[in-house]
């Protein structure tokens, strides 16, 4: 695991696309039990190297249920994104994660973590990738049907301060979603 850790910290793949160049972020142990797929870092955590270091992970973080000491360790919590690091900014946002990624490196990570036994998959380039043509038509219906990707995935959507609106559209999220994802992650880490 660490010689993997390792190549993927020093990828290059997309190099020429990345406005702040590579920093690749990524952090997993073979005895972790969670896995935590989301879409790429921030330029927050492309500056300190630190997984969800950011607004969105504090949001993520208290979902969970969990604290810091708790998400950052390794042999507990996996952290693969879709695209190792920051891809530039959009219109509307930063840009989507690079492609190169996931399929570069995701299956050789899942290999090297046979003791996943729950996967969260945040946003839309996750589930679109891991849940294919299961997923709903869209994110807020995937996401109230949670239930349906069980025991393996929790779908989430994006923990960013810029989701507040759909969290205010969708109080259910909070109100049944929530729970069950925080009663999930207790299990598996016999909190």
């Amino acid at each position: 695991m660490k010689q993997l850790l390792s190549a993927i910290r020093k990828c290059e793949v997309c190099a020429a696309h990345l406005p702040l160049g590579p920093r690749p972020i990524v952090a997993g142990h073979p005895e972790a039990k969670i896995l935590i797929i989301g879409h790429a870092p921030g330029t927050k955590v492309h500056k300190t190297g630190v997984p969800w270091d950011d607004q969105s992970g504090k949001q993520l973080r208290k979902w969970m249920g969990v604290t810091d000491e708790t998400f950052y360790d390794e042999t507990q919590i996996a952290q693969m994104p879709m695209g190792f690091c920051y891809p530039g900014k959009g219109k509307s946002g930063d840009l989507p994660p690079r492609p190169e990624c996931a399929p570069q490196w995701h299956q050789q990570l899942l290999d090297q973590m046979p003791n996943i036994k729950l996967t969260i998959l945040i946003g839309q380039y996750s589930q679109k990738h891991y849940l294919e043509a299961k997923r709903e038509r869209n994110l807020t219906e995937t996401v109230r049907n949670f239930e349906n990707y069980l025991p393996n995935y929790f779908v989430l959507p994006h923990p960013s301060p810029r989701n507040r609106f759909w969290l205010s559209k969708n109080p259910w999220f909070e109100t049944d979603v929530i729970p069950e994802f925080q009663k999930r992650i207790s299990k598996q880490l016999k909190l």
